[in-house]
């Protein structure tokens, strides 16, 4: 599984990514730092061009450049990357009530949790979910 994770906070990606081989999630994780490499990246420019297609998003809210909502909205409105399932990584239960307001259809939130060990019990969650009802897009 080709996982992308957009995420500006180093210690949060680590912990993300920790997380996941914790969790036993086989996949790969490219990191991009802010929402304008976001959208560089899925879209193939730039120093992207060779970037896989991610099977996954991971994707944090607060971004510099363009943020979380702006990537997750061209995201899905460009046909092509429509049917990649995201997941919002967020440190606020209310902006599933911004993105619901906003019609920005997403698979998950995951509200980022202080201790690792509950991070990575809603990280093992996500690959039941992932292996039990995502089918893939080829």
């Amino acid at each position: 599984m080709e996982i992308l994770l957009v995420e500006d906070d180093l210690e949060d990606a680590g912990l993300t990514m920790e997380a996941l081989c914790r969790g036993h999630v086989q996949c790969r994780v490219s990191l991009v730092r802010d929402g304008e490499e976001a959208m560089l990246f899925v879209r193939h420019q730039g120093r992207y061009a060779r970037a896989p297609r991610p099977d996954l998003i991971l994707l944090d809210l607060h971004l510099p450049k363009l943020s979380g909502r702006e990537v997750l909205a061209e995201i899905r409105n460009e046909g092509v990357f429509s049917d990649v399932p995201v997941v919002v990584l967020t440190a606020s239960r209310t902006h599933r009530e911004i993105l619901e307001r906003e019609h920005l259809h997403v698979e998950d939130y995951l509200v980022k949790p202080v201790d690792f060990d509950q991070f990575v019990s809603v990280v093992q969650s996500l690959r039941r979910y992932w292996l039990a009802d995502v089918i893939l897009p080829h």
